[in-house]
């Protein structure tokens, strides 16, 4: 069972310079997330460079992730597959290796009808036990999840939750109105955060803090403390880092921000490759200008929650 609530970081994943899976790295930065308090990991999502990840590589992953978080926090893994039967096997098997929940994102190339799309995320559910959040970013993935859609998909049990990245921010009012808390909502635009979190969206599948995890961990427990003051001092300094997360290149931009942080390489898998040029050299002054004016963070671990 999960708890759909909370930061869960959609972690990159972490190379080495020959290409492979930098697993020493990637342990330190699940430690990092783990001891700021997120309330869950998310593996192989686009952040994590999930379409050049091999299935040996994936399940690498989870197992590595499982043995790290012991138990503290679950292990989620993206699903983003080319045909129904791929998506079902990759589920499977994810359940199988010890996965403890599903992020699904709609077919991948192929733009599906609503009728469709429907068919493929309940093959899915009807597949495994996991739990499963839907990932509606119809911006950068062309297919919507509409309201009707998703009522037909509660169907499922084992759908419970949904990422929300429409970038229209009343759309969390519109599902918490319909579907009250049998769906729990997700913002994952990370420059719509605070904001989606106000108005009560129940977490944030984050970008960002794959390099800050304390800074986002922070905003979204001041904010179900009801210190939104707080929260908003700490988000106006983080936004124009959270803006390197709406970009083609956010792959590049975290890793880059994982850096400065000291939980991350820089190493992409190609066709991504480093930033070069005047916007690296842009997104390097932002990353350099946030960290001189980092923000000291008050206590958030222990806030009770008012929301």
């Amino acid at each position: 069972m999960i708890h759909w609530e909370g930061v869960m970081p959609a972690v990159t994943t972490k190379f080495t310079s020959e290409d492979k899976l930098d697993l020493a790295m990637f342990e330190k930065n699940i430690k990092a997330q783990v001891e700021a308090g997120v309330h869950g990991i998310i593996l192989g999502g686009t952040l994590g460079e999930a379409s050049t990840l091999t299935k040996e590589e994936k399940e690498t992953l989870i197992k590595t992730s499982l043995d790290i978080v012991g138990g503290k926090v679950p292990v989620i893994i993206n699903i983003a597959e080319q045909s129904t039967k791929e998506a079902v096997a990759v589920a499977q098997h994810a359940e199988k290796v010890g996965a403890q929940g599903l992020m699904v994102l709609p077919p991948m190339r192929y733009k599906a009808t609503d009728y469709e799309t429907v068919a493929y995320f309940k093959a899915i559910a009807n597949s495994t036990s996991l739990p499963i959040m839907i990932y509606n970013n119809p911006v950068d993935y062309k297919i919507e999840v509409t309201l009707d859609m998703m009522e037909e998909l509660l169907e499922c049990n084992n759908i419970q939750a949904i990422k929300e990245s429409t970038r229209d921010i009343t759309n969390v009012i519109r599902l918490r109105n319909r579907f009250g808390d049998r769906l729990k909502i997700f913002t994952g635009v990370d420059t719509l955060g605070l904001e989606s979190l106000v108005i009560g969206a129940d977490g944030w599948v984050a970008g960002l803090v794959c390099a800050y995890p304390a800074e986002t961990v922070a905003i979204y427990e001041l904010v179900k403390a009801g210190k939104i003051n707080e929260a908003l001092e700490i988000y106006r300094w983080f936004m124009p880092l959270l803006e390197l997360d709406i970009s083609p290149q956010l792959v590049q931009n975290i890793k880059l921000a994982e850096v400065a942080t000291g939980i991350g390489t820089e190493n992409v898998r190609p066709p991504r490759l480093p930033l070069q040029g005047k916007e690296r050299e842009r997104v390097i002054k932002v990353i350099e200008t946030a960290m001189k004016n980092r923000p000291v963070l008050p206590e958030y671990k222990h806030l009770k929650s008012v929301v």
